[in-house]
């Protein structure tokens, strides 16, 4: 009798499973507590794939040989807990895609910067004319790909959500940006099981691989000394420290191994100390992956960077409005208000991970002339910045937030949509949330 896999949630993660799965044979179900999109409909009515949506109907899910869960999905989520109670392995769509391509897979994760250096990656080893297909949390999910297409390299977004159900999973080249607080509302609140989720990057390499993360990161370093040396450590820094590989000195950044070579800092695509960052990883990447160093140059000098991270989206009467929607949480808020060249107004707000924004504090004192709290329970804003003695306005709606943010800003000025927190509370995503922002600044 064929292996059974179900697959709980049927968003892009979910459908590419679905493909991949009823493509290898498996007896193959779908199970959705929301409503499924059309297109996903479609992808699956053509394979002869059954689903369901709007519930879990248990004797269909419980008699599963192995289930592939959403990402989005919480451990208590009651149906899980029922499959983990009668011992069903639990795994994630990139998980059960790995079994079943012999690509080589650079996997990016960390709490900041892994879209940006995801996608820089991505267009570093197209430009190389590398035959590389980009996944995970951007573009097509692995496992529809692994199904469909045939690429000798994926370049893959990881989050924590992913790596929790990943067992075997082996990434060739492994990029870790930084670890801050988040997502602790599903970790327990406890700092080392998130902390945990991001090493499992490491977890299947060897010593032909490589590891490549930010040198300077506190919580970093502490882990590394718990661990057996898997691959190559490929450090980076903003200085040049005795082991970092990737450096700056005299305005110049240093690549050391494998291929040694430098750019002018001021050449690069991406501004900023965290494109900085995100500008070396990528470069170490492509440079272990044998690409050539004028390529690499080249590419890390016309890359276009990333809709909704620090998006420029105009000027209206001397004022800048950036769409940061991608900052779901307080560090990203920060690197973006430390990029911020003008006295700036301030959009936050939205579904709270168990924020602490006293990172934010110093900068938002020192950059910050109006806040916009956008949410629908902005308490805990209110307990914190309350005393900073800024102009503050409660709002609702993005375009309420705007309007607001028009009649606060002074010329000279920015706006600034940078949440700090996950959208779920107004938006459908925060991709929406962005979206809304760039439609009401543009009919200002």
């Amino acid at each position: 009798m064929n292996k059974r896999i179900v697959i709980l949630g049927a968003g892009e993660s979910g459908a590419g499973a679905a493909v991949l799965a009823k493509k290898q044979g498996f007896d193959t179900f779908v199970s959705d507590m929301s409503a499924i999109g059309a297109k996903y409909k479609s992808m699956m009515d053509e394979r002869g794939i059954v689903w369901e949506e709007g519930k879990h109907t248990e004797e269909l899910i419980l008699n599963a040989d192995e289930v592939i869960k959403s990402p989005g999905i919480p451990n208590e989520a009651p149906i899980v807990k029922k499959i983990m109670a009668l011992g069903i392995p639990i795994i994630s769509e990139i998980e059960f895609a790995g079994r079943y391509t012999n690509a080589k897979m650079i996997c990016i994760t960390g709490s900041n910067g892994k879209t940006t250096t995801t996608s820089l990656i991505y267009h570093i080893f197209k430009k190389a004319g590398l035959n590389v297909g980009l996944a995970g949390n951007i573009g097509r999910s692995l496992a529809y790909q692994v199904a469909e297409c045939n690429y000798d390299y994926y370049v893959i977004e990881l989050s924590s959500f992913q790596l929790d159900n990943m067992y075997k999973f082996h990434a060739n080249i492994a990029v870790l940006m930084n670890i801050t607080p988040d997502h602790l509302d599903r970790y327990e609140y406890e700092m080392q099981n998130y902390v945990d989720a991001k090493f499992r990057i490491i977890q299947n390499q060897t010593e032909t691989d490589a590891f490549i993360f930010w040198n300077d990161d506190p919580i970093i370093q502490n882990e590394l000394s718990k661990y057996g040396i898997h691959g190559q450590y490929y450090p980076f820094a903003e200085k040049k420290e005795k082991n970092a590989v990737a450096y700056v000195e005299d305005n110049q950044v240093h690549f050391e191994q494998p291929i040694a070579f430098n750019m002018e800092q001021e050449e690069l695509a991406l501004t900023g100390k965290h494109n900085l960052f995100n500008s070396m990883a990528a470069g170490i990447s492509a440079n272990i992956a044998g690409i050539k160093k004028e390529c690499i140059r080249e590419a890390l000098k016309d890359f276009e960077g990333v809709e909704h991270r620090l998006e420029k989206v105009c000027r209206v009467r001397g004022v800048d409005y950036i769409n940061d929607s991608k900052a779901t949480n307080v560090n990203s808020c920060w690197y973006a208000l430390q990029s911020m060249k003008t006295k700036t107004i301030l959009i936050l707000g939205g579904k709270d991970k168990g924020n602490d924004y006293n990172e934010i504090a110093d900068l938002v004192k020192e950059k910050c002339t109006g806040l916009i709290f956008l949410g629908i329970n902005n308490e805990k804003l209110h307990k914190f910045f309350d005393n900073f003695g800024l102009p503050i306005a409660d709002v609702q709606s993005m375009e309420d937030a705007v309007n607001a943010a028009y009649k606060m800003a002074q010329k000279g000025e920015t706006v600034l949509l940078s949440p700090c927190c996950a959208s779920f509370d107004l938006f459908k995503s925060y991709e929406d949330r962005g979206e809304q922002f760039k439609k009401c600044v543009r009919n200002l």
